[in-house]
């Protein structure tokens, strides 16, 4: 991020091909560096800004420079002249607020002269009545009749008095309040006659209801305190899926009790929804601009019900206050959880901007284009204005339609893949193909996809680091030899294994295993052939018919059979499991996110339930962090979004495997959802060489707990359309989260999970029993398939 204290910093130059728009140039900058060192750097050839954030309001000095630098650029901007214009507007506010929002808002009279477009025609609540005026003398009769119907209204509630003010761009914070009983409405019209004397056009006087004081009750006494007036700060920032979210409120000494209700949050955030509904709206369906508003309330009561009235929004110094306080008070207080500094929501939202201006327009190469629980990619990809080249095997891929380039290529032969890859790479220039990036979300396709980034010369980890993730026994038995440094070392987290590839292998492998062990495919995934075996005829039985069963891609596509079906035997430890997505750039972990994973149905371990964020200990979480992170720099591992399953064992962390990839079935969606950093972004962002800016601890906005459904337990349930639909409808209300994760309803011995259902809460517990209820209200819960159980570990 960089400091421009002047206008004269900046240059704005036409952007080629794109008519009206232009391109923000920053020559001279305050820079900023780790242990608060700053300096004042000259940047020579100029450096292309990716987010713009300008203070607008009078109160800058050059506002209307930064105004004009704000206009039309090809960077996302942080806020707008227009907009600011709309937000410090009181009486422009108030008639957006109490239109579409249903926060409350003091009782108001208004007396306009010429008033703006945004304040005729449309409905007016019953508290706020707009007087229109023809000019500025000669209205005593008018201003007399309207004041004295007001005052008089019960609109007014309680109000004991009124206060007479000026709205408008030019009078914010330069006025002086006056207030009138309410009993004396003569005052109140020779203050208004008084008033519209200055009234330029688009300006308003106001006559407002002075909310009455409340009384609070005071701490370990039943009777409740003096009257006080309230006055409260809300910061409420646009995060991702331009949603509102408040992140800080600025108070009396009350500010304890004040959050202990959601009212304060609720009003807050339905009050900057409203502003960008109501900007959508006007500027057809785009152009969403106001990445903050900080949300002046009252504190009243509205039917015996402590309320908060909104006064105004404005962009101002509110988040600034709060920064400085943040600053002046760094130590904990006792008692008190740490608290995100009220800049973090914003900061998220120009980071994940910024990232989205520097990837529009990015060529991709996407190897194997996955099934229907990918679909997301494609929308994902028209949404941050990718351009993306696909190649596939099947020339009938859904996504075939969704890319700028289709190639048709077999990709399931994996001993071929060092040959594919020359192809594919003379493909490629033949095509005249200007690549920013390569990369891969489908298993089966990472190794081919190292190897052609390797021909063209793209940004990857190397061929043998893939190679080595792919193969979960290379994996294990080259962790085991990692004995460091760095330390921890590797070694540490590794677990005994042992190839196999015949009868004889099986043999040796139960005098070199500690049984019970798992026995899975070496390039499987999905869970799928994945047993538990107790003793040396189990061994057998298994190894000999995942053989017969599963000899190659046509018996169970996408799971990795294009590398044959070699198995291992690893032992089996005790513990709780776990996910562990990390986003790793040059060897540097940039952010880790640990979820939950609730009791597989052994013997075959499908995954059943999850939770995130995780539930784990602060250090326990720390050392399965560090322990997923060491295992992907030991295998050479470093530049990738990669997804890690490990068990949290009595003597630490265990590795399960590493899946050199974002994370699959849900975890993308969750991640999103909880922490607003979209993995698929960071894979396209390394692919392409860039750094991701992401949050070095992130922390969740709550809580999701889901339960997978299987084709052998729930075909009923998921072959009804109207099942279907209500569970549609159920995730369209946002009353639970839907992620598909399959296309067909085909029951067989070796299954993977169909789809997902999730339900948020502030807290596990409360997460969890909205989903037991659900799934008993729907029929996922049945006696084989014990959904209670599944949840148990989410407490």
């Amino acid at each position: 991020m960089l400091l421009c204290l002047s206008p004269a910093w900046l240059t704005k130059v036409a952007a080629p091909g794109q008519e009206g728009e232009a391109t923000l140039l920053v020559s001279k900058a305050v820079s900023f560096y780790p242990g608060g060192l700053t300096f004042l750097d000259d940047f020579v050839p100029p450096r292309q800004a990716t987010y713009f954030l300008a203070g607008l309001g009078p109160e800058s000095g050059r506002g209307r420079e930064a105004a004009e630098l704000a206009r039309n650029l090809t960077c996302p901007t942080g806020a707008s002249a227009e907009l600011a214009r709309l937000l410090e507007d009181r009486l422009l506010m108030r008639r957006l607020l109490s239109q579409q929002s249903g926060v409350a808002v003091p009782a108001t009279l208004a007396f306009t002269y010429k008033p703006p477009g945004l304040l005729r025609g449309g409905d007016v609540s019953p508290g706020l009545r707009l007087v229109e005026l023809s000019g500025k003398e000669g209205q005593e009769t008018l201003v007399k009749k309207e004041v004295e119907a007001f005052v008089h209204s019960e609109a007014l509630g309680d109000a004991s008095q009124v206060t007479v003010r000026l709205s408008g761009w030019r009078w914010r914070g330069q006025q002086a309040l006056r207030l009138h009983l309410r009993v004396e409405p003569s005052t109140v019209v020779d203050t208004v006659l008084t008033l519209l004397e200055t009234l330029e056009e688009e300006e308003s006087v106001l006559v407002e209801a002075m909310c009455p004081p409340v009384r609070l009750p005071l701490p370990g006494s039943p009777s409740p305190g003096p009257e006080l007036a309230v006055r409260i700060c809300a910061v409420v920032c646009r995060i991702q899926g331009d949603r509102p979210l408040l992140s800080k409120v600025r108070g009396a000494h009350v500010q304890d009790m004040i959050l202990s209700t959601p009212r304060v949050k609720e009003a807050a955030e339905a009050a900057l929804a409203a502003v960008l509904t109501g900007r959508r709206g006007r500027e057809g369906g785009g152009g969403l601009v106001g990445d903050r508003a900080c949300v002046d309330f009252v504190l009243t009561v509205v039917g015996r019900a402590l309320t908060p009235a909104a006064l105004k929004l404005s962009s101002g110094l509110c988040l600034e206050a709060c920064g400085a306080l943040e600053g002046l008070w760094v130590a904990r207080r006792p008692g008190r959880a740490a608290e995100e500094p009220a800049a973090a929501p914003l900061v998220e939202t120009m980071l994940r901007r910024s990232a989205r201006c520097l990837m529009e327009g990015k060529q991709l190469l996407v190897i194997g284009a996955g099934g229907v629980s990918k679909k997301f990619v494609w929308e994902a990809a028209r949404d941050y204005g990718l351009q993306l080249h696909l190649v596939e095997s099947d020339p009938n891929h859904f996504a075939s339609e969704l890319v700028q380039t289709f190639i048709h290529f077999d990709v399931t032969e994996h001993r071929r893949d060092e040959e594919n890859a020359r192809l594919l790479a003379e493909l490629v220039r033949m095509r005249n193909l200007k690549l920013d990036g390569c990369f891969s979300f489908w298993d089966d396709c990472l190794v081919l996809t190292a190897l052609l980034c390797q021909e063209l010369g793209l940004p990857c980890s190397s061929p043998a680091a893939m190679c080595l993730a792919k193969q979960k026994s290379r994996t294990q038995l080259h962790l085991l030899r990692h004995q460091g440094p760095p330390w921890p070392a590797p070694s540490l987290h590794a677990v005994a294994c042992c190839p196999l590839e015949s009868e004889a292998d099986v043999e040796r492998a139960i005098y070199q295993v500690p049984l019970p062990g798992v026995m899975k495919l070496e390039f499987g995934s999905g869970a799928v052939g994945v047993q538990l075996v107790k003793d040396g005829p189990q061994c057998h039985e298994h190894f000999s018919r995942i053989l017969h069963d599963l000899q190659g891609e046509a018996d169970h596509p996408g799971i990795g059979l294009g590398w044959g079906n070699a198995m291992l035997l690893m032992e089996f430890v005790e513990g709780t499991e776990h996910d562990v997505d990390l986003v790793v750039f040059g060897g540097r972990l940039l952010a880790a996110f640990v979820s939950d994973n609730g009791p597989t149905r052994l013997p075959g371990f499908t995954e059943t339930a999850a939770c995130m964020p995780t539930g784990l200990a602060p250090e326990q979480e720390a050392q399965i962090v560090q322990a997923a992170f060491r295992c992907c720099l030991g295998c050479g591992l470093l530049d990738g979004v990669f997804n890690v399953e490990l068990k949290m064992t009595g003597a630490g962390p265990r590795l399960i495997e590493i899946n050199p990839r974002m994370g699959g079935f849900y975890l993308r969606d969750w991640i999103l959802e909880l922490y607003g950093v979209d993995l698929l972004l960071a894979s396209t962002m390394v692919a392409c060489g860039l750094q991701p800016a992401l949050p070095a601890y992130p922390r969740a906005r709550g809580y999701l707990v889901g339960i997978m459904c299987l084709v052998s337990q729930h075909l009923d349930l998921l072959s009804s359309p109207g099942s279907r639909e209500t569970l549609q409808a159920l995730h369209d209300q946002g009353l639970l989260r839907l992620n598909l994760l399959e296309e067909a309803l085909i029951p067989g011995q070796y299954e993977e999970p169909y789809c997902n259902v999730a339900c948020a809460g502030p807290n596990p517990a409360e997460a969890r029993l909205r989903l037991l209820g659900l799934c008993q209200g729907l029929g996922i819960d049945k006696p084989d398939y014990p959904v209670a159980h599944f949840l148990s570990h989410f407490r």
